[in-house]
């Protein structure tokens, strides 16, 4: 079956002095470089809620799906207008109870605090043609959260962001990519039509749609690393491990 990339991205910009994690700071520069390069390819870059079809085998073609995780400001300031630009579409996940603040939930970690896109920013992105997903209410690691609090953290998030956007909301995304059968079975109750991880791989028509393997695009990849993880199986061997 063809492979249906799904490409996972945390912040579009330059790193804060002193930050850690600086893989997940993709340039602004290298961002419009990588959606240049799937444009040659022949790709068709789209939100999870369109490429669902191609997910569920009822269409075919060669597409990626584009993801953001948590919301950050600079996705709203530097991705969209390169994603308006191609064409593209794409899904950011947010945190529903933090929007409009910064990442509360690891700033100390990493030594960074990032603004996160608030309400009107997240209407504007919708309003562009971007689709809104949730990520929980506050970035906890569900795993590890009682089945009330999962409630909250799951079926609350979509209810949040739909009533931010007045628009429904099916798309989910796992804080950390933490998340057991029980995490999974909440977020298919709570009436969400997939959910990504930070497994490594390619999904594919009649993957398990709550559990879908992304591929991290990091701030040192060079266009020839990203044509191999979309184009061979270097990503879905490293997704085995």
């Amino acid at each position: 079956m063809k492979p249906i990339p799904i490409l996972m991205y945390h912040n579009i910009g330059i790193p804060p002095q002193g930050a850690d994690l600086r893989k997940l700071y993709v340039r602004r520069g290298a961002f419009a470089r990588q959606m240049a390069l799937l444009r040659l390819l022949g790709y068709r870059g789209l939100s999870m809620g369109e490429a669902m079809p191609y997910l569920c085998g009822e269409a075919s073609g060669k597409v990626v799906a584009i993801t953001f995780d948590d919301g950050y400001s600079d996705t709203f300031e530097h991705a969209l207008p390169i994603l308006q630009h191609y064409g593209f579409t794409a899904t950011c996940y947010f945190v529903s109870q933090r929007i409009g603040q910064h990442n509360v939930w690891d700033a100390q970690a990493i030594r960074a605090t990032k603004p996160l896109m608030n309400e009107e920013n997240v209407r504007q992105w919708r309003s562009a043609g971007m689709e809104v997903g949730a990520h929980s209410q506050t970035h906890p690691h569900l795993n590890r959260c009682s089945d009330s609090e999962l409630l909250g953290e799951i079926g609350q998030s979509r209810l949040d962001l739909e009533q931010l956007i007045q628009q429904p909301v099916s798309q989910f995304c796992y804080p950390y990519g933490s998340f057991d059968p029980r995490v999974a079975a909440a977020v298919k109750a709570a009436g969400f039509a997939a959910a990504t991880t930070t497994r490594r791989g390619r999904a594919t028509a009649g993957s398990d749609l709550y559990s879908l393997p992304r591929i991290m695009v990091a701030g040192h990849h060079l266009l020839p690393v990203l044509a191999g993880q979309l184009l061979t199986r270097y990503e879905d061997k490293r997704g085995l491990r």
